[in-house]
């Protein structure tokens, strides 16, 4: 299943009007795990961005969703918190060669989305289960191609080899994490399908990389979060 227009070629625009970057301060280590560490099972301290909430399937992939889990490895360097992405390999049948977090389909095997998104970073990325501290799981994001995904957020020691899983994987690499919380950085896409229907959605391009779809649609509910984690603080 690939996109049934070109994502980069649309029209977009800024998707900052009245909002301002998460400030560094509220990126360390420290104050992630304050606002985001949760009970697995809470969803309720989470803020979706409103274009999330909702989504239309493409033709063909309706039914029951597909269950499957991401991680979000937000990689404590001494320079700053980096968040962990890969490339997809170009002749997946699901997301060829687009952007993603490490993760898939929850296996009968795994006992939770947590374990299934851990277990999927170490097969595709190398990252070992103990590097990682998970903090909290958002709520399900629905994605127009049938998947419902659990995203788990994590803060993950980065002293590990990658070891990539190139059957799946074409490449590794990371974004630094104020780059991602700046609403500077996100674009707001508007695509016209073949049977007139609009889609938007939202990408964060990142020098030649980009960003888009569900992978900035879950960034862009974590700035919401953090964003709204620091307004109550200052209010407080």
């Amino acid at each position: 299943m690939r996109p049934l227009f070109d994502p980069m070629a649309q029209p977009w625009q800024t998707a900052d009007r009245g909002l301002a970057a998460v400030p560094p301060a509220i990126l360390t280590p420290e104050r992630l795990r304050n606002t985001l560490l949760t009970p697995v099972e809470n969803t309720e301290r989470w803020t979706i961005d409103p274009l999330n909430r909702e989504v239309e399937l493409y033709p063909g992939r309706e039914g029951a969703p597909v269950l499957a889990a991401v991680l979000i490895p937000m990689l404590m360097r001494p320079e700053g918190v980096s968040v962990m992405l890969t490339q997809r390999a170009a002749h997946l049948h699901d997301h060829a060669g687009q952007i993603s977090f490490p993760g898939g389909r929850v296996e009968v095997s795994d006992s939770s989305p947590v374990a299934a998104a851990l277990r999927e970073a170490q097969e595709e990325t190398g990252l070992p289960a103990d590097r990682v501290e998970v903090l909290g799981s958002m709520p399900d994001y629905l994605t127009s191609t049938g998947f419902s995904i659990t995203p788990v957020v994590s803060l993950v020691r980065p002293d590990f080899a990658p070891e990539i899983d190139t059957f799946e994987v074409a490449e590794v690499f990371e974004v630094p994490l104020t780059f991602l919380m700046d609403p500077a950085n996100h674009r707001l896409y508007q695509a016209r399908l073949p049977d007139g229907r609009v889609r938007q959605y939202y990408a964060m391009p990142f020098g030649d990389r980009f960003i888009w779809g569900a992978t900035a649609g879950m960034l862009r509910n974590l700035y919401q979060t953090l964003a709204q984690g620091d307004t109550a603080r200052r209010a407080g």
